[in-house]
């Protein structure tokens, strides 16, 4: 089943009185399936992030159309669009945008409190996705009190409790190091293949995009290549990385 289609979506920034103008992106054509983990991939100013920005309805397109479930989302207005957001769409940043007066647990459900979902309900999810996580322990902690690595994995517990259509990882492992992001990737893709979550992860690391079914490479605002991890081990689909960011001009980190 497809999740997400975005056809012809172009985005031009600049003033409306004669200004500068500047493509961000142009002619974008993509399409993900229920279950896909992708990742978006390219050098610093490609798009990516603005395309990233797009889908979760932050920016608007200059002009084409983003399908989210079959349903054009750059045409919703306030409030419909934020009950959409609220209700569809998981956000992981890369600050991981946690409220340091609540505990982790509370962050964690609270999109589920918000939206009203019954006391067992929300045990329930918070018991099976925190243990996925590996933070079963640490909920009744404040994030001040945590590591990097632990905190990033309760924001994204937050981002999947809710069950939405699709999850956006905005450089997720930028602020961890290589030991955290091993486990938070791990734990995206035990996730992703168990439970057939979708995700859509915009990284300028080669190491973490190698955890992805799929990465699509972004040069100058257009689609310049897309790779499917098929059969390789993960060493294979990071070398593959590596060859096309060295053509692309994309950043190159060296740990695997």
């Amino acid at each position: 089943m497809e999740v997400l289609k975005i056809k012809n979506l172009k985005k031009v920034y600049g003033s409306k009185f004669g200004g500068l103008k500047y493509t961000a992106l142009e002619d974008i054509n993509l399409e993900v399936e229920t279950g896909e983990f992708i990742g978006i991939m390219g050098p610093s100013g490609s798009g990516k992030t603005t395309l990233l920005n797009l889908i979760a309805t932050i920016d608007k397109p200059t002009s084409g159309s983003i399908l989210l479930e079959g349903k054009d989302i750059t045409s919703l207005r306030e409030p419909q669009l934020s009950a959409f957001r609220r209700e569809k769409l998981g956000f992981i940043f890369q600050d991981f945008n946690l409220l340091d007066n609540m505990t982790l647990k509370e962050n964690i459900v609270l999109p589920l409190a918000l939206a009203k979902v019954p006391y067992m309900v929300i045990e329930q999810r918070l018991k099976d996705i925190t243990v996925k996580l590996g933070i079963q322990d640490i909920l009744n902690k404040y994030p001040y009190e945590v590591s990097g690595g632990q905190k990033q994995r309760g924001a994204a517990a937050r981002a999947i409790i809710s069950k939405p259509s699709l999850i956006l990882g905005d450089e997720p492992t930028g602020a961890l190091d290589s030991k955290a992001s091993k486990e938070l990737l791990s734990a995206l893709q035990g996730i992703n293949e168990n439970d057939n979550a979708t995700i859509l992860m915009v990284t300028h690391d080669a190491f973490a995009a190698s955890y992805c079914k799929r990465v699509v490479f972004i040069k100058d605002g257009k689609l310049f290549n897309d790779i499917y991890k098929g059969d390789m081990t993960r060493k294979e689909f990071y070398s593959k990385l590596l060859k096309i960011l060295s053509v692309i001009g994309g950043d190159i980190d060296d740990a695997i």
